[in-house]
């Protein structure tokens, strides 16, 4: 089936050879693409045989985009997996005994996903799993041009395979609020576009769509129109509680509280920095956005 992963680096020792030797079986070329990594991640991808490129990171659209020109011309399909993510059993089997018999109508294929968090399986919330399409054939799919929660776009149909991806970071709790601290900003930047509209909208929003498209109406169409702060608050309380986030324990407290309220408040806050820097500066909000955030459009 002629099937190359890319996996995204940077600084990934403790994960990318599990990710790697969850592909065996399934992925005929691994090519790592890598944010020149100071540990031993290149190492362990030579180690397993991978193809190691490298180029300097905007974002993940960009450097995934990169990749995929990268790739060599007889290249089937491509799966997009980070390197904190495995393939389950069932999902490899899955994809060795289906993907050959996929009619050339087929441009993508939906899977689920599921995360851990502090050793938990989050299981609640409404959050997970969620479909993603992460397999794609070769020429029919890019990622769309984000700054944050970005998916793969393909033209033609998709079909939903049953097994899941697991995404199972195994760093500490500070890690994961300083890589969020970022992913906040790169979030601000993607409500501020679709308010003040400086750079081209990329989405994959369709109520027609896939489950990824129909979430992504939903926060284009309804979430981002709300109060900011307050929207916030609302979308914990259903995870939390209507949708019994409660029941995922002491850790999936933590996440849903982090990832489905604190996360989402540092958002907003950092909408309103820079619409004040805005009022303040008489500037531009991409001006703006460089000068709060840090970030250049």
């Amino acid at each position: 089936m002629n099937l190359t992963a890319i996996i995204l680096t940077h600084d990934e020792e403790k994960h990318l050879a599990r990710c790697i030797d969850s592909l065996q079986g399934v992925a005929d070329r691994v090519v790592v693409a890598d944010c020149f990594s100071t540990d031993a991640t290149l190492a362990i991808a030579k180690a397993k045989g991978a193809r190691v490129i490298q180029r300097a990171w905007v974002n993940y659209a960009t450097q995934f985009n990169w990749a995929l020109t990268q790739l060599d011309p007889d290249t089937g399909w491509v799966l997009r997996i980070d390197a904190d993510e495995v393939l389950t059993p069932a999902l490899a089997a899955e994809i060795r005994a289906r993907l050959p018999e996929l009619g050339p109508e087929i441009d993508g294929v939906n899977f689920g996903r599921r995360m851990t968090f502090q050793g938990r399986l989050i299981r609640w919330g409404g959050v997970f799993p969620v479909k993603v399409l992460r397999l794609f054939r070769y020429g029919r799919g890019q990622c769309e041009n984000r700054w944050m929660d970005e998916h793969i776009k393909v033209a033609g149909a998709t079909v939903d395979f049953t097994g899941e991806l697991i995404d199972d970071n195994l760093n500490p709790l500070t890690w994961w609020t300083d890589k969020h601290n970022r992913y906040a900003s790169r979030e601000a930047v993607d409500l501020l576009n679709l308010k003040y509209g400086f750079m081209p909208h990329d989405t994959v929003a369709s109520l027609r769509g896939s489950q990824a498209g129909v979430k992504r109406w939903v926060k284009e169409e309804i979430y981002a129109r709300l109060p900011g702060g307050v929207r916030a608050f609302v979308y914990f309380f259903y995870r939390y509680v209507l949708r019994l986030g409660f029941l995922d324990g002491q850790a999936g407290a933590a996440f849903h509280v982090l990832q489905g309220f604190w996360y989402r408040y540092l958002v907003d806050a950092k909408v309103v920095e820079v619409e004040r820097c805005m009022a303040q500066r008489g500037c531009s909000v991409v001006e703006a956005i460089e000068a709060v955030l840090g970030i250049r459009l």
